[in-house]
C-alpha cells in the first residue's frame, strides 16, 4: 500500500515537472505533429475496425434479445445508439488504446531510458519530461476526434447489421436513432474522453520514464502501464457516471 501511495505522490510530482521549463516551441512543434501521427493517425484503422463491428454485434444481439413482438424494432437502433455512445466508444476503444498507444509510449521512453538518452537530454539542460510527455499530452486533446469517428462508425455498423441482416427496416432504425436522444450523453462522452485521453499520455509515460534495468524490464513497464491505465480509466468511468448521469 506504502509503495503504491508512493507511485501516485511521484507520478503526480512527475505532472508538476512536465509543465515547468517548457521547450521551445521550434523544437516542440515537429514533436508534437509526430505524436499526432504516430498516437492519433496511426491508431484510425484499428480504431475504426472494432467500432463498425462492435455496432453491428450490439444490433444483432439486441435484436436476437427481442423476442417479445410488442415491442417495437426501433428499440434496436436505440439500444444501439446508446450502448455505443454512454460506453463502447469512449471507454472500450480507450482500453484498446491503453494496449496500442500505452504500450507504444511506455516502451519508446522506456527504451531511451535504458539506452541513455535521457540521461544525456538531461546533461544538455533540458526538461525531459516536457521534451518527452507534454507532446503526447497536446497530441492526446484530439483523442475525442477518434472517438467521434467511432460513435459514428459504431452507429453505421449497427445499421446495417440491422437492415442487412433483415432484422429491422432502415425506416424503423432511422426511427430509433432520433427517439429519446439527449445531447448531454454526446458531452458527457466527450468529458470522459479528454480524461481517458490525459491518462493514456501520462501514465505510460511516468511507467517508462521511471522505470529501472534492461531491455526486459521495457515490456514489463509496458505490460504494468496497461494494467494500471485500464484501471484508472474503469474507475473515471464510474466517478463520471455516479457524478453527471446520476
Amino acid at each position: 500500500m506504502i509503495k503504491i501511495l508512493n507511485q501516485i505522490g511521484k507520478y503526480f510530482l512527475m505532472l508538476k515537472e512536465v509543465f515547468n521549463k517548457p521547450t521551445k516551441w521550434v523544437v516542440m512543434k515537429p514533436l508534437i505533429f509526430k505524436e499526432m501521427d504516430d498516437l492519433i493517425v496511426g491508431s484510425m484503422a484499428i480504431v475504426a475496425f472494432i467500432s463498425f463491428f462492435i455496432g453491428g454485434v450490439v444490433a444483432i444481439q439486441t435484436a436476437l434479445n427481442l423476442t417479445n413482438p410488442l415491442i417495437p424494432k426501433s428499440l434496436i437502433a436505440f439500444a444501439t445508439r446508446q450502448s455505443v455512445i454512454l460506453e463502447f466508444s469512449p471507454t472500450f476503444i480507450s482500453i484498446i488504446m491503453a494496449g496500442r498507444a500505452g504500450s507504444y509510449i511506455t516502451s519508446s521512453i522506456g527504451t531511451m531510458r535504458v539506452t541513455e538518452q535521457i540521461d544525456a537530454l538531461e546533461v544538455m539542460g533540458v526538461n525531459s519530461l516536457n521534451y518527452l510527455v507534454f507532446p503526447k499530452i497536446i497530441a492526446l486533446l484530439l483523442y475525442p476526434f477518434v472517438i467521434s469517428v467511432s460513435i459514428f462508425l459504431g452507429i453505421i455498423g449497427g445499421w446495417l447489421a440491422g437492415v442487412y441482416g433483415g432484422f429491422i427496416s432502415s425506416d424503423e432504425f432511422i426511427t430509433g436513432i432520433q427517439s429519446g436522444f439527449i445531447p448531454f450523453h454526446i458531452a458527457y462522452a466527450f468529458i470522459k474522453t479528454f480524461l481517458f485521453g490525459f491518462v493514456l499520455a501520462t501514465i505510460p509515460s511516468f511507467h517508462g520514464f521511471y522505470m529501472k534495468g534492461g531491455a526486459l524490464e521495457v515490456g514489463k513497464a509496458s505490460t504494468t502501464s496497461f494494467v494500471w491505465c485500464c484501471v484508472v480509466i474503469i474507475l473515471i468511468d464510474y466517478l463520471l457516471t455516479q457524478i453527471l448521469l446520476s
